[in-house]
């Protein structure tokens, strides 16, 4: 992938000595697994276990350093500062901070850098400082068309309180941690993990027009088989049932256009 500077992205950086324990016991994944040099995703979920915010995790600049999607960060905030209570954790959007992919060389010296924890093939993510880096990389089309192409969906297809951690391939993904201990809907998160039966995934959806928008019934002979969740063109995804795919006569049609759905390769379900 060319060097992308992901305009689309924010960090929020939480500073103090609890920073890390407070959290621990909010997200999904286990903070202790973060060290140098590396990254973890993670969400924060409802008490019922359906994702509110997703984002990737880092440690530089005597900070947890949070890269999250943009348009959701003064709600992420928000939420964080409502939960700290009185915890001595310092919680702030680091404006000057921007989000990249594909560094490498000397810009990438200049940021916390670590190797995509989603998927290895998605390459270096990085945090640093605007004014350090490059002004003439291209900004984030590229790296939605790789993630696409590959699968991976994020915040925006995740919309808010809409779907479940593991129902959006969070356990494949590597963003949840199912030996630590308790955080914000780990209860039902577990039990789905325990109960071993995937009803439903996000998939890839695919058609040879346009995508309709968001909310649009899948339907195999009259049955609805999934909902569109993000379109980007004639790529998106699909939250679908997939005992009724299996079953399912094509083609599918989504607004009488004809949708092909596909698991991801990095998908177990």
């Amino acid at each position: 992938m060319e060097p992308v500077h992901l305009t689309d992205r924010a960090v929020i950086a939480l500073e103090g000595g609890e920073a890390r324990n407070f959290l621990q016991g909010l997200v999904t994944n286990d903070l202790t697994r973060l060290a140098p040099e590396t990254g973890l995703y993670a969400a924060l979920l409802t008490p019922q276990g359906k994702i509110l915010f997703d984002f990737l995790i880092a440690e530089g600049d005597g900070a947890l350093l949070l890269d999250c999607a943009a348009d959701r960060a003064e709600a992420l905030l928000k939420r964080l500062t409502m939960y700290r209570l009185r915890a001595p954790v310092g919680i702030a959007l680091r404006p000057q901070l921007g989000v990249f992919a594909g560094l490498s060389g000397r810009p990438a010296e200049r940021a916390v850098s670590f190797p995509d924890p989603r998927l290895a093939v998605l390459g270096l993510r990085s945090i640093g400082a605007v004014a350090e880096m490059p002004d003439f990389l291209q900004g984030p089309a590229v790296y939605h068309a790789e993630r696409l192409a590959l699968g991976v969906p994020e915040s925006a297809d995740f919309g808010s309180e809409k779907i479940f951690a593991l129902d959006a391939g969070l356990e494949e993904l590597h963003g949840v941690a199912f030996d630590k201990g308790c955080y914000v809907g780990q209860e039902l998160t577990a039990r789905m993990k325990h109960r071993g039966t995937a009803r439903k995934r996000i998939l890839m959806a695919d058609a040879d027009t346009a995508l309709p928008p968001a909310g649009t019934p899948v339907l195999g002979n009259g049955t609805e088989v999934g909902e569109i969740l993000s379109s980007y063109g004639t790529r998106g995804f699909a939250l679908t049932r997939l005992d009724r795919l299996e079953e399912a006569p094509t083609p599918l049609l989504a607004d009488g256009r004809p949708v092909t759905l596909a698991k991801p390769a990095w998908l177990r379900a």
